[in-house]
C-alpha cells in the first residue's frame, strides 16, 4: 500500500536537499484582541478575500444597513442614529439584541435555521427601513444594494 504524502515529507532525494525551510510557530490569537464587527467592517477594503461582515442592503436616506457576518454567524442591522422606540421594540420582538461593543443590532445564525434567519432578517430590515422613512418623511424609494 503506498504511503500518503504529507507537505513536510519529501518524495525524492533531490527534494531532501532542497527542502530546508524552517517553519515559524503560529502566534496564538487571544479572543480579547480579535477585531470587533465594526473594525472588520472598516478593514474590508484592505483584504483580498471576501469581506466579513459583508453588506446585504443599505438605505442611506433612512440611515439603516443590513449586514451578515459569517465569521461570527450573525445577521446585523446598523443605524446611523438611534431609532425611535417603536423600531427598537420591533427589533426586540424579532429576537435581535443590542451589541453595545459594535453598536449594532444582531441576531445569531444557527445551522439548522440559517436560511430562515436570513430571510426573516431581510424582511425585518425592509419593515424597519419603511418605518424610519415614514418618520423622516422620506418618499418610498428604491433600496440601494451593495
Amino acid at each position: 500500500m503506498p504511503r500518503k504524502r504529507t507537505p513536510d515529507q519529501p518524495t525524492t532525494e533531490t527534494e531532501t536537499t532542497t527542502n530546508t525551510a524552517v517553519s515559524e510557530p503560529v502566534a496564538e490569537q487571544n479572543s480579547e484582541q480579535r477585531p470587533s464587527f465594526v473594525e472588520r467592517l472598516g478593514e474590508r477594503n484592505n483584504r483580498i478575500a471576501a469581506p466579513d461582515p459583508f453588506g446585504i442592503a443599505s438605505d442611506f436616506a433612512a440611515g439603516v444597513r443590513l449586514f451578515e457576518s459569517r465569521q461570527d454567524r450573525l445577521m446585523a442591522i446598523k443605524f446611523d442614529e438611534k431609532p425611535n422606540q417603536e423600531v427598537i421594540d420591533k427589533l426586540k420582538d424579532s429576537d435581535f439584541r443590542w451589541n453595545p461593543r459594535d453598536k449594532v443590532w444582531v441576531h445569531p445564525i444557527r445551522v439548522e435555521s440559517a436560511r430562515t434567519t436570513r430571510i426573516e432578517a431581510e424582511r425585518l430590515y425592509q419593515e424597519v427601513r419603511q418605518m424610519i422613512r415614514q418618520d423622516k418623511g422620506i418618499e418610498s424609494g428604491q433600496e440601494v444594494p451593495f
